[in-house]
């Protein structure tokens, strides 16, 4: 429940729009702000986190270990440690020893004698751990549709062997230009010694920043734009890393966890700290969508579920803009379905797997295009309405009142499918065909 003090400082934000640039950008800013604080108080991206430290204790020890192998195989995972060292820093003394166990408990994963199943089962826990960050950004993106089991294996696996690489190249880029000859000459020259000093400060933001734009841009099933994911990986990166030294501050002043858990303390303040981490790499996830779809920021009533008539109506201009994108070679997108139709994507997601279903559409890789199953010539669009109602046959022929319900339904159907219809390629061309009127001169 979103409190009355919230919501009237909701509506006044959105009641305002100041004259003055610097005005409007800050009030933008504010709503931003206010919607972060809408969904922290909804407590639904808090779960999402929780589980997401659960998933993160099963999963860590695999996924280091196939990014040991990879960079071991390359003669370069000592590299390994550092980063580990790099995430965990908010522990502040504890780092070191909790970095140390856990590359413990990998260096013990002997890859070469776990046998098939045994490397079967480790790949499957690493990818679990994407898939489950996976359905955690999809909810945030209002995604019902998640990646084939197919495509997850591939582009995941993609993801866990290119990364050590990338991230000990990056590693080792920064270390070789910090041992320049050319850049230890420039620092001993101001200002090029200062400006030298802040972007080596600044380097572990801007490697943060950049892990996280990839993840937001990458993860979801979706097109994101590169501005959305920009602006959340900004976010989260400096977040991250205020809130890293800001953690590691309280830890070493806390002593009473020491007092209390003993043993355990470690275990209690990575858990605490896991869970914060979580929580920033969700909201910054939670920016870029609002950030590509502003509309969601300001509170609106829940509309109320749709009816079979509506869900029709939606399912039949999917298919016929689909339709007109394959008889004009240009395929549509997801993105480029909901800008056309004006429809919400989940209702267009909605009926795309009902036509998914029905075995009427199929998605292209990696376009990621919608096109006919069929050839829209030979499909009439009575047979498109039947096919999208589904199929009885679970029906309990036991119930006489169900069955003479869905005896209603298919003799109403029966009689539709009787009736002479448009193939879907002249259903389209002539809805198409006053458009096109309208347009020319010549024809006005």
């Amino acid at each position: 429940m979103i409190p009355d003090q919230y919501r009237r400082l909701h509506d006044w934000l959105w009641t305002r729009e100041p004259g003055s640039p610097a005005q409007r950008r800050l009030l933008h800013t504010a709503r931003y702000v206010i919607a972060l604080a809408r969904d922290l108080i909804e407590g639904e991206i808090s779960l999402r986190a929780m589980s997401l430290v659960y998933t993160t204790l099963l999963s860590l020890v695999p996924f280091l270990a196939l990014a040991f192998s990879v960079l071991k195989a390359l003669g370069v995972h000592d590299s390994l440690q550092p980063v580990l060292q790099q995430l965990l820093q908010s522990l502040g003394d504890q780092a070191t020893a909790v970095s140390n166990n856990i590359i413990g408990f990998v260096d013990n994963i002997k890859v070469g004698v776990l046998g098939f199943v045994g490397v079967i089962t480790l790949l499957y826990t690493a990818v679990s751990m994407i898939s489950k960050i996976e359905g955690s950004f999809n909810f945030i993106w209002n995604i019902q549709r998640t990646r084939g089991l197919t495509r997850r294996f591939s582009e995941y696996l993609t993801v866990l062997l290119v990364g050590p690489i990338l991230i000990f190249a990056a590693l080792g880029l920064t270390a070789s230009v910090r041992n320049s000859n050319i850049v230890t000459r420039l620092a001993s020259i101001e200002p090029f010694g200062t400006a030298i000093l802040l972007l080596t400060k600044a380097a572990p933001y801007v490697l943060i920043i950049a892990a996280f734009t990839f993840l937001y841009g990458f993860i979801p099933n979706t097109r994101v734009r590169l501005k959305a994911a920009a602006t959340g990986g900004v976010f989260a990166g400096l977040a991250w890393e205020s809130a890293s030294a800001g953690f590691a501050t309280f830890v070493s002043g806390s002593t009473q966890y020491s007092a209390i858990y003993s043993g355990f303390a470690i275990v209690i303040v990575l858990l605490i700290w896991l869970y914060v981490g979580w929580l920033i790499i969700l909201f910054g996830c939670r920016l870029s969508f609002y950030v590509q779809n502003p509309r969601f920021l300001r509170i609106t009533t829940d509309p109320p579920p749709p009816g079979s008539r509506e869900i029709e109506l939606v399912s039949l201009r999917v298919m016929a803009a689909i339709a007109e994108g394959y008889v004009e070679a240009n395929a549509p997108t997801l993105e480029q379905l909901t800008k056309r139709l004006g429809v919400p994507v989940e209702r267009v997601e909605r009926s795309i797997d009902l036509l998914s279903r029905a075995g009427l559409v199929a998605e292209t890789l990696p376009e990621r295009r919608w096109l006919p199953l069929r050839d829209p010539a030979t499909l009439s669009v009575n047979q498109i309405w039947c096919l999208l109602r589904g199929r009885t046959e679970d029906l309990d022929r036991s119930d006489a009142q169900a069955v003479h319900a869905a005896a209603f339904i298919n003799d109403l159907e029966a009689r539709v499918m009787t009736q002479a219809a448009p193939s879907l390629r002249d259903w389209v061309d002539d809805a198409a065909s006053p458009a096109k009127s309208s347009k020319d001169p010549s024809k006005a």
